[in-house]
């Protein structure tokens, strides 16, 4: 029976460790749950190169990957060098035509440089960077789970939010987004499942509906190597 099981990566988004997922539940006789956790990328790393070395922390073959913000960037890139079961992004964007508009002028103007990551110790900063809002009454939940607050880190990952350079989406992906996603707020249109009052945190506080929709979605068609 262990060998039947379906292995379940999750992917985190941007500062965030894997203790988002800790009220995604799938039924344990068919899926096992895997948490991937950000590591310190090396320096002037591509995000190719940093999904290559995130592969190697995949120890089964034919996996489902899950990514949610930029983790969905992330194992976007990483599907592209493995095969997988399935591929699916939450609360992230298809390509850097997504992106909104104070992003793209941040590439041109390389703007995105002059920010303030040393204060990541501030979870306040963390937070507007990570999600895209600031806090108010929401600071121990936010200090539980945004706890990557590494410059180089953060520094590299919103280089490589804001420069990323997918042209068009991945066909054989499933993408979830809330409709009141403020960080991406462009990425309801297409192909896409669009989850009503989800915001940029709804793996957090709609996991309900991902417990009860995730095994459905997985258990369709398997997607081939990108």
């Amino acid at each position: 029976m262990q060998q039947d099981l379906i292995h379940v990566y999750l992917m985190p988004g941007m500062a965030a460790n894997p203790t988002i997922f800790e009220h995604i539940n799938l039924p344990e006789d068919q899926f096992q749950i895997h948490w991937l956790e950000w590591f310190i990328p090396e320096k002037n790393e591509s995000i190719a190169h940093y999904a290559k070395r995130m592969i190697a922390h995949i120890t089964h073959d034919n996996v489902v990957l899950l990514g949610v913000s930029f983790g969905g960037i992330l194992v976007q890139e990483m599907s592209k060098y493995m095969t997988c079961r399935r591929l699916i992004v939450v609360s992230s964007v298809k390509s850097k035509h997504e992106l909104p508009k104070r992003m793209r002028m941040m590439k041109f103007t390389k703007a995105y440089k002059l920010l303030p990551t040393q204060l990541v110790a501030n979870i306040d900063v963390l937070a507007k960077y990570a999600l895209g809002e600031t806090i108010t009454k929401r600071v121990e939940l936010y200090k539980k789970y945004l706890s990557v607050n590494d410059k180089r880190y953060l520094d590299w990952a919103i280089k490589n939010v804001i420069e990323w350079d997918q042209d068009q989406p991945n066909d054989k992906a499933i993408y979830i987004h809330g409709d009141k996603d403020m960080v991406f707020p462009h990425s309801c249109v297409g192909n896409c499942i669009v989850i009503k009052g989800g915001t940029h945190i709804m793996i957090i506080n709609k996991y309900k509906w991902f417990n009860e929709n995730l095994p459905k979605l997985i258990l369709k068609d398997a997607c081939e190597k990108a």
